[in-house]
């Protein structure tokens, strides 16, 4: 059984930065590619990074390229999200997702297990 637990979320004012955390458990955490996905008020789940299983590569949705950089620590069962210059349409929930899959995915249906969420607010 997959547990992720995202932490570090908050309120921050625009152009601050923020890093968010995810915590996994119970598997082979090194072997599985993860992911970052938001969801807005209102508004459908939508992609933001993607890291393959040894964080050789990644994937970045347009809106959040070159402010927002995705990492892990494998040897920590840690998979991060380094948030700079945010901006108030940042504003969401932030959720991880564990893709058993080595390639990092960037579609909802590739991803097996997500955490329970972690809330993002930017002030403008």
């Amino acid at each position: 059984q997959v547990q992720l637990v995202e932490s570090g979320g908050g309120l921050v004012q625009a152009g601050g930065s923020l890093r968010l955390s995810c915590a996994a458990s119970g598997r082979t955490f090194s072997s599985y590619a993860m992911g970052w996905f938001r969801q807005a008020p209102g508004k459908e789940r939508e992609f933001v990074a993607a890291i393959n299983w040894s964080g050789g590569s990644t994937h970045y949705a347009d809106s959040v390229k070159g402010r927002f950089t995705i990492s892990r620590h494998n040897a920590k069962n840690t998979v991060y999200l380094q948030m700079n210059s945010l901006k108030p349409e940042d504003t969401a929930v932030y959720y991880c997702a564990l893709d058993f899959a080595l390639r990092a995915g960037t579609k909802i249906l590739d991803y097996d297990h997500w955490g329970q969420g972690t809330q993002v607010t930017v002030s403008s």
